[in-house]
């Protein structure tokens, strides 16, 4: 194992340990449940969206720790961001599970998944949340 998967099993675990905006909102939301029946992840993200911006996230769920990883990345990194930089996000992690060489600038904890696409089975773990986001997003229009 090279220093740098070492790297990124430590960013994946830290954040299945210690997941970033994990909880509910009490408020008004966007909320999408999604399941991988695959092999049993599911998540229930909640957006705050507001004048075309995601204002927060949060998510709850069950899963592995590449799911459950991808999500806690995923409300971190589209906080803040317009609507449609959240969608590039999920367009360039997309790319990303396909093996190709993508760049988070803004947030390079996704990069720690990167190694997901050697894996076909667990792709549809690590997408799962950002299928969530693209919903979300999708159901405010």
């Amino acid at each position: 194992m090279t220093q740098l998967d070492d790297l990124y099993r430590r960013v994946i675990m830290d954040h299945y340990k210690n997941p970033r905006n994990r909880g509910k909102f009490d408020d008004d939301t966007v909320t999408v449940d999604l399941n991988n029946p695959t092999c049993g992840d599911r998540i229930s993200l909640q957006l705050k969206l507001a004048d075309g911006i995601v204002e927060d996230a949060r998510f709850t769920g069950e899963g592995c720790s590449i799911s459950m990883s991808s999500a806690s990345m995923m409300t971190e990194a589209v906080k803040g961001k317009k609507l449609d930089e959240a969608l590039e996000f999920a367009d360039k992690f997309s790319s990303l599970m396909k093996g190709e060489e993508v760049t988070f600038d803004d947030y390079e904890d996704l990069e720690a998944l990167s190694g997901v696409n050697k894996f076909p089975a667990r792709i549809k773990c690590a997408t799962l949340a950002w299928n969530a986001l693209r919903k979300g997003i999708d159901h405010n229009d």
